[in-house]
C-alpha cells in the first residue's frame, strides 16, 4: 500500500503517516494539494494531510481542498502530539542565530518562545518543518524549528526542546481515500454546505435539524465560496455516520434548504 503524506521526510505528516499505516510505502510531496493530487491519479491509495491544529485552529489549505478540488473522502483521524525543536548547525549558538526558518504553522505554534528568546531574528517560511532543517544547515547564522527527527536527517543540533507555547500542542490528520468508510458504530461525519441566498435564520435552520435529532454537532466554521465576495460555505463536524438512519433523516431533511450540500466522509472517531 502507497500512503502519500506533505514532505520531505521528518515531517510530521511522515509521523502521522507511520501510525495511519506504518507498513506502508509512503510517498513525500512538496503540498496537500500534491497529496490529494497523487490520491486522485492513483499514484497512492491513500493521502495524509492535516486539517486542525488545537493552537492555530483550521488548516485553511486542507479545508478549501475539500470544499473545492476533490471528492476523495475522509477514512480516518488521528491527532498527533506536536513537539517543536529549535535546531542548528552543530556547534551554533543561540546568540549567533539571525534568521529561523519553518513551516507558517510551526511558526505560529511558537510565537512566544520567538518574541521572547528571538526578537531580532528574521523569521522565513519554508515549505515545511523538515525543509526547514536543511536550510538552516545550508545557511550560517540560522536556525529551524522541526522535529527531532527532521533534525536527524539533516545531521542539525538541537538547541531548544519543546519549544511550542502550549504544551497542549495537538493537530489533527485525516486519511484521503477513494469510497465510504464501513459504519463502526462510533463515527464521525464531515459535511459542506451553502444556502442559495443570505438571509436572517439560514444557518440556524440546519443547525436545528441536528439538534432536534440530538446529533451532536462537534465543530463548525466557515470558508469563502470563492464565487462572490461575502458568500461562504459552511462545514460542520457531527457524530454518526451517513448511513444510520438518524442521520439519513438529517441530510435529507437540510438538503432542501442547502444551495450545495457535500459530504467529505464518514469515519472512526479518535476519541
Amino acid at each position: 500500500m502507497k500512503v502519500a503524506y506533505l514532505g520531505p521526510p521528518g515531517t510530521f505528516g511522515e509521523e502521522a503517516a507511520m501510525r495511519f499505516a506504518p507498513d506502508a510505502d509512503l510517498l513525500p510531496f512538496p503540498s496537500h494539494a500534491a497529496v490529494a493530487a497523487a490520491v486522485e491519479s492513483g499514484m497512492a491509495e491513500f493521502g495524509v494531510v492535516a486539517i486542525e491544529n488545537s493552537l492555530n485552529g483550521s488548516v485553511a489549505e486542507t479545508l478549501d481542498i475539500l470544499v473545492h478540488e476533490t471528492d476523495l473522502q475522509i477514512q480516518r483521524e488521528l491527532v498527533l502530539p506536536i513537539v517543536h525543536n529549535l535546531v542548528a548547525r552543530p556547534g551554533t549558538r543561540a546568540d549567533q542565530v539571525q534568521v529561523i526558518y519553518s513551516h507558517t504553522q510551526a511558526l505560529g505554534q511558537c510565537r512566544r518562545f520567538l518574541e521572547r528568546c528571538f526578537p531580532k531574528a528574521q523569521v522565513e517560511a519554508a515549505l515545511s518543518t523538515a525543509e526547514a532543517a536543511t536550510l538552516a544547515m545550508k545557511h550560517e547564522g540560522s536556525a529551524a524549528i522541526s522535529t527531532e527527527r527532521a533534525a536527524q536527517l539533516a545531521g542539525a543540533e538541537i538547541i531548544a526542546r519543546g519549544i511550542e507555547d502550549s504544551s497542549n500542542n495537538l493537530t489533527r490528520f485525516v486519511l484521503l481515500g477513494r469510497g465510504k468508510h464501513p459504519s463502526t458504530g462510533r463515527d464521525r461525519t464531515s459535511i459542506a454546505f451553502t444556502f442559495p441566498e443570505d438571509r436572517a435564520g439560514a444557518l440556524a435552520s440546519v443547525l436545528n435539524e441536528f439538534a432536534r435529532r440530538s446529533i451532536n454537532c462537534t465543530k463548525i466554521e466557515s470558508r469563502p465560496t470563492r464565487a462572490t465576495f461575502g458568500e461562504y460555505a459552511f462545514l460542520v463536524d457531527f457524530e454518526g455516520h451517513v448511513d444510520d438512519p438518524i442521520i439519513v433523516d438529517a441530510l435529507a431533511a437540510i438538503r432542501p434548504l442547502c444551495a450545495e450540500l457535500k459530504v467529505f466522509g464518514s469515519y472512526p472517531r479518535w476519541q
